[in-house]
């Protein structure tokens, strides 16, 4: 039975009968008037998973820094093997066998594996550092692990998964019990976030307790024992991993049942706004082909996802489109004339750009105000002259805060001070802002939540309606059965299969080359 926990102070039974490492009971925080947590509970089990999910704001930053020993609740208490103990510092938490890993890592790149293992706690001999004790010990972590990963190795020569796993090493290397993971696929390709999981299955079959936020719904039941959900800062359920499923846990966290939309209908497509004609991209080395004599034309007002696992060639598509990487066959035509010669900027000009997939380092300037940010690629709109009219940017700004739905404290805030969803808003606004009649978008959904992807979906169906033509790219099959009109497989850089609507998730994930399990 689900255990509903809205309307209790402590768990009226726990979801199994596994050893309980830790247990949170009536954990509350308060920042002035704020209530960041209102009375949450739940316990971690030996050896198990416990995920929790909720929206941006929802608590999950509070409760997490809370265990680790990085805040102190206001109210409330953590027990560790059922004593209270008073988590003040990451020290504490250390020597109670909780570390963390953050989303962003922590690793010196410079350095080599071993030496980020055990950085600030070298292993000293009486001559100084014992470098070969701590080869010997990193190497045997790489073991346990099962990871070839060379100890000597530099870290910025490391695949981001590697990383990963030199950052879980480090944990393990000071015997946590209770590891702590932040978004920690949010960056990963599909083959990493399978390594990932194996060696989060070893580490609870070594009893190893694991606490899991992430925003990819799907796949964190993957690995899920417990779920515990939060919304505005407190607790609406709790439950085994046999008791829950996606509908389950999004009902939990939004308070309705929820989808992220249907294809805009009700109108007929105009004339091919986009056509891509046998096109090829170089990949990163220059010996291959990213993408391979690829063709491709959206109508205006339609939506076209397109799905693919990593290197598929999804992204050297929407670059090569929007200006942003050559061309090394092949043409772009918008409207009928070709833009292949054309740079970002003239093809902006001309309607065609691009919400790019990283949006902290090519969609933002992380220095500037949110206006200026909205503002950016407009500015031809209110400047002549090398003069520029302020009262008409702060017409576009206001026009945009409100079409696009940015909650900001104005557009004077700085733009990091806006969560992940209100930032993508800022993306796709500023690029709205310049009257395009192509959208790109890659990956648009990436690190924000649940609610802020259906209002950015939402978004991108009335922009369809309008007749803007609509490309997003995902990794995740289930939003291609959300907005799209019509759904493009890719591997290897080609097209592998097309879908309407009437396709399920196993047929798109067996089009990619993707393993699909029974």
């Amino acid at each position: 039975m689900i255990t509903d926990v809205s309307h209790i102070d402590v768990p009226t039974a726990t979801p199994d009968t596994a050893e309980v490492v830790l247990a949170a009971r009536n954990i509350a925080k308060s920042f002035g008037a704020v209530q960041a947590l209102k009375g949450v509970n739940f316990d971690i089990h030996r050896g198990q998973v416990t995920t929790l999910f909720g929206e941006n704001g929802a608590g999950k930053s509070t409760l997490m820094k809370i265990l680790s020993g990085v805040q102190l609740p206001t109210s409330g208490e953590i027990l560790v093997d059922g004593v209270p103990v008073t988590l003040s510092s990451t020290t504490d938490a250390l020597n109670f066998g909780i570390s963390i890993i953050h989303q962003e890592l922590s690793l010196a790149p410079n350095m080599n594996v071993r030496d980020n293992i055990f950085l600030g706690r070298e292993i000293t001999g009486p001559t100084g550092v014992n470098f070969a004790e701590e080869e010997r010990q990193a190497r045997n972590l790489m073991q346990e692990l099962e990871e070839d990963i060379d100890p000597l190795t530099l870290v910025e020569d490391l695949r981001l998964g590697q990383q990963q796993i030199v950052e879980i090493a480090r944990a393990l290397s000071v015997n946590s019990r209770i590891l702590i993971m932040d978004e920690p696929t949010s960056a990963l390709s599909a083959s990493e976030v399978e390594v990932l999981f194996k060696v989060i299955r070893d580490l609870t079959a070594r009893g190893v307790s694991i606490v899991y936020i992430s925003h990819h719904l799907e796949e964190a039941l993957q690995v899920t024992n417990h779920a515990v959900v939060l919304r505005d800062g407190a607790m609406t359920a709790y439950a085994p991993r046999s008791e829950i499923d996606l509908e389950w846990i999004v009902r939990n966290m939004v308070g309705e049942n929820f989808d992220l939309g249907a294809p805009p209908s009700g109108y007929a497509f105009g004339a091919p706004a986009l056509e891509i004609k046998d096109l090829s991209v170089a990949d990163a080395s220059g010996t291959g082909l990213a993408v391979d004599r690829l063709n491709l034309t959206v109508n205006a007002g339609e939506v076209v996802c397109i799905y693919g696992l990593m290197g598929a060639g999804r992204t050297e598509l929407m670059e090569c489109a929007a200006g942003r990487m050559s061309a090394a066959h092949g043409h772009v035509l918008l409207h009928g004339q070709d833009v292949s010669r054309l740079t970002i900027a003239q093809r902006i000009d001309a309607g065609l750009v691009l919400v790019p997939e990283d949006r902290q380092r090519d969609g933002l300037v992380q220095t500037m105000s949110v206006g200026t940010n909205l503002s950016l690629a407009s500015i031809r709109a209110f400047t002549k002259r090398l003069f520029t009219s302020r009262s008409a940017e702060d017409v576009i700004i206001a026009d945009t805060i409100r079409d696009v739905t940015v909650k900001t404290d104005g557009p004077d805030a700085m733009i990091g001070s806006l969560s992940g969803g209100n930032q993508q808003k800022v993306v796709i606004g500023k690029m709205l802002a310049t009257s395009p009649s192509v959208i790109l978008l890659d990956e648009p959904s990436r690190g924000i939540d649940i609610g802020a992807k259906a209002e950015v979906f939402g978004l991108l169906a009335e922009r369809a309606r309008q007749g803007i033509a609509v490309v997003y790219t995902t990794s995740e099959v289930g939003e291609c059965l959300s907005i799209a009109h019509r759904i493009i497989v890719m591997s290897r850089g080609r097209i592998s299969a097309e879908f309407t609507q009437n396709v399920t998730k196993e047929e798109i994930m067996a089009a990619s080359g993707e393993a699909v399990v029974a």
